[in-house]
């Protein structure tokens, strides 16, 4: 028994930061930048002074500018703020340009920090929290190897003379201790790698091309983090080089994200064109179209629940089976006054909760009308199949009558006409009991022909003997007028095909001897296009009623009941063309 899956929980309201804050932090990110060149030009060990400071500045500036706009977005989502860490973070390590010792030494403990922040961040993506018992360990492991080794290195007075916390000079112990922080920080970035990989591979092959762009370039970020951490350790000539491209890379992701804003906005006024269309009260078949441009996913499939049935069904009341897990779909559930209504089987939205909230609670609104047409069609085509299996039993019950009469009736008739026939042979002396024998004779051949009409009325036998072709010839030598017949089939067909072509042609050809006062008729059999066609024509008075009488109607029955349509045309004066299409593919 199919049970409606749970529907999502609603979220929790927060608050929007203050305006004065949000400026505040932009203005600090604009200041930092500053202060990033003024540290640089005035130092007196810092070469290339002014691409040393824009390589800073290009991840300081971009990572505090987007976490501003993604607080201001998302108030609710913690990875606004943690890419404002991450700015500030960098802006801090560059204090160790500074000529002074204090700000050196502020600037020496944040050295190494950034590269914990950006890994932070980057496993942080979309919601500001880890997700993993993995991703935490990771994390905080980076942060204590970045912070804790960094001090102690610092306390062994390894990392020049203005660090104000070198309590002992023992600068072969401080190198054993940063080669161990620059390797253990390493291997969490490249760790974190095989952690995005995972996760992108759970979000399955329809993740949206922003949160790709994204992840990739955190991906790629991570690599060179770890590269440079590498030839740090192991002094590699080319380190210089190395931090430089790792600096222009890890820029690129606050970019890439600012893309996705965008195209969340985009999404965004998707869904307000969505209320404009639902406004205009669309057909429930043109609901599934509207919501795939709201959520911008052609592939989007609209189940509708139907509680009669304890099931799901499309919009034509076929069933339909919701994806499980690994599919890489997702399942928004509709509810209606706490009614399970339909539900939405889309690309995965775990970066636009807000599209996904608001599509829903469009979709409340608008699926109502949308449900109960799939339940209406629903319950025609289980009417269909049930008339179907009635029609079907009940030709089953006409040939066991059939073979009934055939096999009992008809043959002790026919045993009954021969024992008389004896009879007549011995009493042929007798002119007045010769003459009986002979009336009764003749009455057991009528009654023959009336058990035969009759059986081959309840089920033509020889259909199902000798074919479909066979069987309207024997029917048109005993045409009630002239027949003009053409029978135009490759092959048999499937017996419940071949018998209800059969009715609608002896059904018409009988009421052509009984009402159509015909001169001819004309009956054409056609296989066309995957199905059977069948034509009864007469030339007749016209006038026939398909309603009032039972013939046609049945007909029209037994041939809905295989999928295919009867229509009738007959004017007055105009002769009555029967026509007959039955799927037969």
């Amino acid at each position: 028994m199919a049970t409606p899956a749970p529907a999502h929980g609603s979220s929790t309201h927060v608050a929007l930061p203050r305006p004065i804050v949000l400026w505040a932090i932009a203005l600090a990110g604009l200041a930092a930048a500053g202060c990033t060149f003024a540290l640089a030009f005035t130092s007196d060990h810092v070469a290339e002074p002014g691409l040393q400071a824009a390589l800073l500045v290009w991840i300081t500036l971009p990572y505090v500018i987007s976490g501003v706009i993604a607080w201001w977005r998302r108030p609710d989502n913690r990875f606004g703020p943690l890419m404002i860490l991450a700015g500030f973070a960098m802006f801090l390590s560059s204090f160790q340009w500074a000529s002074a010792a204090l700000p050196y030494t502020v600037g020496l403990a944040f050295d190494v920090l950034p590269a914990a922040v950006f890994l932070h961040v980057f496993l942080a993506f979309p919601t500001g929290r880890l997700q993993t018992r993995l991703e935490r360990i990771a994390v905080g492991a980076a942060y204590s190897a970045a912070v804790g080794l960094q001090v102690v290195k610092m306390m062994l007075g390894g990392v020049g003379p203005d660090n104000l916390l070198a309590l002992v000079a023992e600068p072969a112990a401080a190198n054993a201790v940063q080669d161990v922080q620059l390797v253990t920080v390493s291997a969490l970035c490249l760790a974190g790698i095989a952690l995005l990989v995972a996760r992108r591979r759970s979000a399955g092959p329809r993740q949206r091309p922003y949160a790709t762009l994204i992840v990739n370039s955190f991906g790629v970020g991570l690599v060179m983090i770890a590269v440079l951490l590498l030839a740090g350790a192991f002094e590699l000539p080319a380190f210089e080089t190395i931090r430089r491209v790792t600096f222009g890379v890890i820029g690129i992701a606050p970019v890439a994200f600012l893309i996705g804003l965008l195209d969340v906005r985009l999404a965004r006024e998707a869904v307000g064109q969505l209320l404009v269309d639902l406004r205009a009260d669309p057909a429930p078949a043109d609901l599934r179209d509207a919501f795939a441009r709201a959520l911008r996913d052609p592939s989007l499939t609209l189940a509708y629940w139907l509680p009669q049935f304890e099931s799901w069904a499309d919009l034509d009341g076929r069933p339909v089976q919701l994806p499980g897990r690994g599919s890489g779909r997702a399942i928004t559930m509709i509810d209606r006054d706490g009614v399970r209504v339909a539900a939405l089987v889309h690309r995965p939205l775990d970066h636009e909760p807000e599209l996904r909230d608001a599509v829903t609670a469009a979709a409340e609104i608008s699926l109502e009308n949308g449900r109960l047409d799939a339940e209406l069609r629903a319950r025609l085509e289980e009417l269909k199949g049930s008339r179907g299996r009635v029609i079907e039993a009940g030709q089953r019950e006409r040939q066991r009558l059939e073979r009934n009469l055939h096999d009992g009736a008809q043959q002790r008739l026919i045993a009954l006409s021969l024992d008389l026939r004896l009879l007549e042979e011995r009493f042929g002396g007798d002119p007045e009991a010769t003459s009986a024998l002979e009336r009764a004779r003749r009455e057991i051949a009528l009654s023959l022909d009336e058990l035969r009409d009759v059986a081959r009325g309840i089920h033509p036998a020889v259909v199902s003997g000798h074919g479909l072709g066979v069987a309207l010839e024997s029917l048109a030598a005993r045409g009630p007028v002239p027949i003009r017949l053409t029978v135009n089939l490759e092959a048999r067909l499937r017996e419940r095909l071949e018998v209800a072509a059969y009715y609608v042609v002896s059904e018409s050809l009988a009421n052509v001897g009984k009402h159509a006062h015909a001169g001819a008729a004309t009956v054409d059999v056609a296989r066309s296009n995957g199905q059977l066609v069948v034509e009864v024509v007469d030339d007749g008075v016209g006038g026939a009623d398909s309603e009032r009488g039972t013939g046609l109607r049945g007909l029209a029955d037994r041939v809905e009941a295989l999928g295919g349509r009867l229509r009738v045309w007959t004017p007055h004066g105009g002769g009555t063309r029967v026509r007959a299409e039955i799927p037969c593919a």
